[in-house]
């Protein structure tokens, strides 16, 4: 556990993955057991998470706050950990359908350390629209070398399915940020409108006070 929390070693792996990513995946272990790359992923996720709160408690971007620094960690880790394997469940079908001999462990220690694209994620998040073009097409290049170079499958045949299983994807993540955007102007003006009214109405019981104690005055 020791040698699998070596914070050096987690960074310079990171940076390995980021800019040698199809020698990494060429010599990666295919076994090892599940810690080492599971620890790899909680790392790359917190740092993610501390990007994306830094950038929230500079009012870069929109995020709540009011959680507490420990439960933020622990709910982040779940979440990490949980989807990590829910991940790595699915891209273990799809390599298999297409021909994959390498196991469920390979599949997992592959989707591991394209989480060490995380902490760009959290950067790109600044740039809406443009993070989602980007990041997918990361994730789907990334995806792309691990087919070819750990689970031996042609390039043309893993561009087409990652790139269309992409493609997908950063459409339905456009289309799920301009959603959230429009919902948010519509609450905006909601809120402006309300706030409106309840000035209205203010005004309006002033004027009605005002005008039954000039009426006991008379």
């Amino acid at each position: 556990m020791g040698k699998a929390f070596d914070l050096v070693r987690i960074v310079k792996t990171a940076i390995r993955v980021i800019t040698s990513p199809a020698l990494f995946f060429k010599e990666m272990p295919r076994t090892g057991g599940f810690i080492e790359p599971l620890v790899f992923m909680i790392v790359m996720g917190l740092i993610g998470g501390l990007i994306q709160a830094v950038f929230g408690i500079a009012g870069l971007q929109q995020m709540n706050l009011e959680m507490d620094a420990i439960s933020f960690i622990m709910m982040l880790t779940i979440l990490i950990v949980v989807s990590g394997f829910v991940a790595a469940a699915i891209y273990f079908i799809i390599w298999k359908l297409m021909g994959s001999q390498e196991s469920f462990e390979t599949a997992y220690r592959c989707n591991a350390y394209i989480s060490a694209l995380i902490p760009i994620t959290a950067v790109l998040n600044l740039f809406p629209y443009v993070n989602q073009i980007v990041s997918v097409f990361l994730i789907t290049l990334f995806l792309v070398i691990a087919t070819v170079q750990v689970h031996n499958q042609p390039v043309k045949k893993a561009w087409l399915v990652f790139g269309i299983l992409g493609l997908i994807f950063m459409v339905a993540s456009i289309a799920s940020e301009s959603a959230l955007r429009h919902l948010q102007g519509t609450g905006m003006d909601m809120q402006e409108n309300l706030q409106e009214l309840y000035n209205i109405n203010k005004e309006t019981n002033k004027a009605l006070l005002s005008s039954i104690k000039w009426q006991g005055m008379k």
